[in-house]
């Protein structure tokens, strides 16, 4: 009985490591979410020439892709 009271501890620290990682990506993604946010508020707000919104738009472009490598991250299931 102890070592299947010991598997099952294991098993729920596991999970609960799991989660926590799933936790810190998904706060990351926030983050990022939260900058195209500004950026586009920013944008709605000024008038931009264009050099301006080609910057802009690399900026909510590589934020796209910084999240979407995060949410690859939170696609690995644990048994």
């Amino acid at each position: 009985m102890d070592k299947e009271k010991n598997d099952h501890k294991q098993f729920l620290e596991r999970q609960l490591e799991w989660c926590k990682k799933q936790d810190r990506i998904f706060q990351q993604i926030d983050i990022k979410l939260h900058e195209m946010k500004k950026i586009a508020e920013y944008s709605l707000n000024h008038e931009l020439d264009s050099l301006e919104i080609d910057q802009l738009n690399s900026q909510l472009n590589e934020l796209k892709s910084e999240i979407d490598f995060l949410e690859k991250q939170l696609k690995y299931v644990v048994h």
